[in-house]
């Protein structure tokens, strides 16, 4: 199995068959037939089908299975509040036409753990929990980790219920066609309070691993990124009839933005995308009246991001537009990552441009630390992304061998 027999223990063939056919449990949910790629959006049918599967595994495991108020689901193996627990897990929900592992790896990754502490006979010192945590893409509301941001208080309840999707429904419509009182959402200081470390396992979104030939590596740091939104005038006419010095056609605004975002992120050494947009009136012989444009900057340095966002920002007002924060993470360091190197035989030490939602609960003072898999072909966010079994192993081997590690 490679590399797998050599970060923690070899997986036993049962071992093999309990992660696969896990695995293969969640492969149709929300999948799309035409491109392969996933749509687990928060609050739809799949989520729902996706926390029963997380429910229906915990309860295989005799585990007690509570959502928070804030609607992620942690599964316990002890009981948190006489004393904190370790939390494995990561999110099962997806960006549009995303892949496989994004997200599901670190949740099965953890249930596999779990198990392979249990074949061992380990007993823990310490409560150990998995979590699911909701909506942490943000794919139809638009704010990332929404669920870590409303347990930890970054994300107001208030804000969030306001939040709505690309047809109008608002996150507080959403959660009440579940059945759940979406006057309930707020922060939860006693659910963080029961957290006295939390690991997250995370398909690598890159290509560092494969370039070293490792399968496993830990986390560092998180770099500094956000989400603006930024809309832009114009006005509605015939595309067939009126004369070009007679338009204010929003689109060339946008277009304008796209280019200013690009060059901004070359001068700063940043990472800019304009990856989403919304038209209106959106007909193909209609002069467009409004376009709102969605940034998502990045850069090792709070300074390069700011940079590029001030850049793009004078572009959107010298198109009559303005530019709003939607969401922001500081740059996130994990605490002694050389530590946890050291116990998963000499791990790489990595840090990413990709947020998470351990980076949440590290910025609200939670200890947090994460392990990435290699991904051969170092792209995410597509059906392209990609993990070999033996390497999915390997992971669960070293989750396993931090989890028994922290809960002696």
């Amino acid at each position: 199995m490679g590399e797998a027999a050599a970060v923690g223990e070899a997986a036993t063939v049962s071992e093999a068959g309990s992660f696969e056919a896990m695995w293969s449990a969640l492969e149709p949910i929300g999948r799309d037939g035409r491109t392969g790629g996933y749509r687990r959006y928060a609050w739809t049918p799949e989520d729902a089908t996706l926390r029963e599967w997380f429910a229906g595994e915990a309860a295989a495991r005799g585990l007690a299975v509570v959502e928070d108020r804030a609607g992620n689901q942690w599964a316990w193996a002890g009981d948190p509040d006489v004393t904190p627990g370790v939390v494995v897990g990561s999110h099962l929900d997806s960006v549009p036409d995303g892949g496989a592992f994004d997200g599901p790896l670190g949740v099965v990754s953890a249930f596999a753990a779990l198990d392979r502490l249990r074949a061992r006979g380990h007993e823990p010192a310490r409560p150990i929990g998995i979590v699911n945590f909701g909506d942490e893409e943000g794919a139809r509301f638009g704010v990332a980790c929404a669920g870590s941001r409303v347990l930890t208080g970054a994300l107001t309840a208030d804000r969030a219920r306001a939040l709505t999707d690309a047809e109008g429904t608002s996150l507080a419509d959403a959660i009440a066609a579940t059945g759940r009182d979406p006057g309930a959402l707020a922060a939860d200081p006693e659910t963080l309070r029961r957290i006295g470390q939390f690991v997250e396992l995370h398909v690598e979104q890159g290509r560092a691993l494969a370039d070293l030939d490792r399968a496993v590596a830990v986390a560092s740091a998180i770099r500094p990124h956000g989400r603006w939104r930024i809309d832009l005038p114009g006005e509605a006419n015939h595309a067939g009839t009126t004369r070009l010095g007679d338009r204010r056609d929003a689109m060339l605004g946008a277009a304008q933005v796209v280019l200013a975002a690009r060059a901004a992120a070359e001068r700063h050494g940043a990472v800019a995308t304009c990856g989403k947009l919304r038209v209106e009136p959106n007909g193909v012989n209609a002069i467009p009246s409004h376009v709102t444009v969605w940034l998502d900057a990045r850069a090792s340095s709070e300074d390069a991001v700011r940079q590029v966002v001030a850049d793009v920002a004078a572009s959107a007002e010298e198109q009559g537009g303005t530019l709003t924060e939607e969401s922001w993470s500081a740059a996130t360091r994990f605490p002694d990552p050389h530590r946890l190197a050291a116990l998963l035989d000499d791990a790489p030490v990595l840090d990413t441009g990709a947020g998470h939602d351990a980076g949440i609960l590290a910025a609200a003072g939670v200890p947090a630390a994460m392990l990435f898999v290699r991904n051969p072909t170092g792209v995410s966010h597509s059906p392209a992304e990609f993990a070999e079994p033996d390497d999915c192993l390997a992971g669960v081997g070293a989750l396993a061998t931090v989890l028994a590690e922290l809960t002696r």
